[in-house]
């Protein structure tokens, strides 16, 4: 490998922007420049109907009826905060329900509304060793729901051990019982086939910068016919977006947004099974070289870990000295959101792993870039680190 080369192992946190996504981007950022809600003069009427035909795309792409039911946002962070705070705020103060291995922005989101005097049940998952290890109880999801209950929120792929929840099951106890169910799809978007008619969801959250494109750029899908859901505005301004999202529409980002969702919907059949299976041959490589290897999450032949995800306990080794000592890999111990924080993985945590056993965990997220050249000597170098820590030179 050449000086400087890094092996980039950690597309949960992000993805590099696929060129042909910058190149799609690059005319709304030299020519169709205007504001879209400049609607007096011709500049703007056409990035304005840029915006729309986007909508239309990203609509039919994700199984929504109408461009009218995507929101733009500034990422899933903002989605995740959108779709939980702005539903809640119309509703009376009531109940809500999520899980124990959610991302933080939607925790975050959910202890706004506990300040607001809503009361939460977070539900747990099943623990290590299960053989649906991370997955939700139903059982418990349909004692935990009351009435008061106003939403639901449960993310479809976990942004650490790639766990992916039952949505479409969830969706049918929530309709049983009238209450609403948002998801967190960040991590699923993009990598593998997906219809937010099909999930039956409300509202589901993704962004851009998780399949291929820009960062700064997200979406919020509210269902606008039947059970229709209606949001009050987080963020007011200029009435944008019907009112539901204030702030100048970002442009390029939505271009961006649309050309990276359209180029995975294309390249879904041949890079899911090409990706999983680089997954495999790297776990195969430690496997066969680190006694004592952990898997955390759901098995890799389960049908519920996303293709690109690898959550390892590395025994007897601290997971950020290993990273420390692979200068060549870019990995994480967990979701980037709290790789500043001290305190122990929560998805981890909710597994029932003890701090040492999280403490050895590292995360590997595969993607459209890597090659099996690649796989091959992240092994070798993460071999040769961990014995080099462990003093089995």
């Amino acid at each position: 490998m050449s000086a400087g080369k890094v092996i980039y192992l950690d597309n949960h946190s992000t993805t590099r922007c696929d060129p042909r996504v910058v190149q799609a981007m690059l005319p709304c950022l030299e020519q169709d420049y205007a504001n879209p809600s400049s609607v007096t003069h011709a500049a703007g009427q056409r990035a304005g109907e840029i915006v729309g035909q986007c909508s239309d795309e990203i609509a039919r792409l994700i199984g929504a009826e109408r461009g009218s039911e995507i929101v733009f946002t500034s990422g899933a962070t903002e989605s995740n905060h959108l779709a939980i705070v702005g539903f809640c705020r119309r509703k009376k103060v009531g109940h809500l329900i999520t899980v124990a291995t959610e991302h933080p922005s939607v925790l975050a989101a959910m202890d706004v509304l506990l300040r607001e005097g809503w009361t939460l049940t977070t539900l747990p998952v099943r623990p290590a060793g299960d053989s649906e290890c991370g997955r939700i109880d139903l059982q418990m999801l349909r004692d935990a729901i009351r009435p008061g209950t106003a939403l639901v929120s449960v993310m479809l792929a976990n942004h650490e051990i790639g766990v992916i929840q039952p949505v479409r099951e969830i969706a049918a106890i929530c309709r049983e019982q009238g209450v609403a169910l948002h998801c967190d799809a960040t991590q699923a978007v993009g990598k593998f086939p997906l219809s937010v008619r099909e999930l039956d969801v409300d509202l589901m959250s993704f962004t851009a910068h998780k399949f291929y494109g820009p960062k700064g750029i997200g979406a919020l899908f509210v269902r606008g016919s039947g059970r229709r859901a209606r949001l009050e505005p987080v963020m007011s301004g200029g009435g944008q977006q019907q009112g539901r999202r204030g702030g100048t529409l970002n442009v390029p980002g939505i271009v961006g947004l649309a050309m990276a969702l359209q180029l995975s919907a294309e390249l879904m059949p041949e890079e899911t099974g090409r990706i999983a299976g680089l997954r495999d041959q790297l776990f195969q490589s430690l496997a066969s070289e680190i006694p004592g290897m952990v898997l955390n999450g759901a098995g890799l032949e389960s049908g519920w870990r996303l293709p690109h995800n690898l959550n390892l306990q590395l025994p007897g080794v601290d997971g950020h000295s290993l990273m420390v000592h692979c200068p060549e890999l870019a990995l994480s111990s967990g979701s980037a959101c709290t790789a500043t924080s001290t305190e122990p993985s929560h998805v981890l945590q909710a597994l029932g792993m003890n701090a040492d056993e999280i403490r050895c965990s590292l995360r590997f997220g595969l993607g459209r870039f890597n090659s099996a050249e690649e796989i091959r000597l992240a092994s070798r170098g993460l071999v040769r680190s961990y014995r080099r820590l462990r003093g089995l030179h």
